[in-house]
């Protein structure tokens, strides 16, 4: 987690081992005697906490209304019972949900741990055979029948014009970070992409910290809260946020990407990325470095010649975030 003291987010509630162990011990006493532990993660959504080797604990970082919350954690946890039916590698298998008590004041819920090293430092960005790999878990989320359901709600996966707001937010509070005005340019650009194909499944957060590795192989895919129907190119993000330019072409031959898709693939990894670099620069400095990389790279895609020919604008937000981390 974020180092403590900092929070990432202004209603963020704290949480300790001893508090967790506590919410076991009075609502699960089966697991009582079972140590539990910090997990370090650089998620900005729940608090991960190991209880004995086989479980995990997840804990929402942000206060809220206690009925809302408990039917996101039930719908996050139905949507991966979902996923388990189809998905070729490991991914969280629901245990069960907790309630508010012992200091904490929201549900809460457990899950089979899920091992593997995030792929964030390894040779993943560089591996076209884990480029494949996750394609294949993409494709196999893609087969799941929708039941005719479509995107709905103001979450990334509908319309990416509906994010020109957020998206002028982001580049405002970014300049000095990176070079904004051709990312200004790039979104004008991408959010005018027509799109004819259906919604289907999507995993909605195929972040580097999400995806696990076994050796040199994709293990398991983590954090399935944001499953849902909506843009198939929503999942293309990788293709920025991770690999390097062959393995990326390998990513987009498997999936089969027309020019439009990809474009709109583009257009969502540049929309989650310009929010979060400036949002996380102090409180998430690798969330914040995971950012930078992610534009730099649709930047360096979109003009290489002019890319190649000057540096990054004052400090790389990697050489920032070191200084505070």
């Amino acid at each position: 987690m974020p180092p403590r003291g900092k929070p990432m987010h202004d209603n963020q509630l704290e949480v300790t081992a001893a508090t967790v162990s506590r919410l076991v011990r009075d609502q699960f006493p089966e697991w009582a005697g079972l140590p539990v532990s910090e997990v370090p993660s650089h998620g900005t959504v729940n608090a991960i906490f190991r209880v004995g080797a086989d479980l995990v604990a997840r804990l929402p970082l942000q206060d809220g209304e206690v009925e809302a919350q408990r039917g996101e954690l039930l719908r996050e946890m139905q949507a991966a019972h979902t996923l388990l039916s189809t998905s070729p590698v490991t991914t969280p298998e629901p245990v069960a949900l907790g309630e508010p008590g012992a200091g904490y004041p929201l549900p809460w819920s457990v899950y089979r741990w899920v091992p593997g090293s995030i792929a964030q430092g390894t040779s993943a960005a560089d591996t076209s055979r884990f480029a494949e790999q996750l394609a294949a878990f993409v494709l196999a989320i893609r087969s799941l029948p929708t039941g005719g359901r479509t995107f709905h709600g103001t979450r990334r996966g509908g319309r990416l014009t509906q994010h020109d707001e957020s998206v002028a937010t982001g580049l405002r509070r970014s300049e000095g970070l990176i070079d904004t005005v051709a990312l200004a340019d790039l979104w004008d650009r991408l959010r005018r992409t027509p799109r004819s194909d259906p919604d289907t499944w999507t995993h909605g957060d195929l972040m580097p910290g999400n995806l696990l590795v076994v050796g040199r192989d994709l293990s398991g895919v983590i954090d399935v809260g944001q499953l849902a129907v909506a843009d198939p190119a929503l999942d293309l993000q990788p293709a920025w946020n991770l690999f390097t330019p062959g393995p990326r072409a390998t990513y987009r031959q498997a999936l089969a990407c027309d020019d439009d898709e990809w474009d709109r693939g583009r257009g969502w990894a540049l929309a989650q990325a310009i929010g979060c670099l400036w949002y996380y620069r102090e409180t998430n400095p690798v969330m914040s470095r995971t950012a930078h990389r992610t534009l730099q790279a649709l930047l360096e895609a979109d003009e290489p010649d002019r890319v190649a020919g000057r540096p990054t604008l004052l400090r790389s937000a990697d050489e920032e975030a070191e200084g505070v981390a």
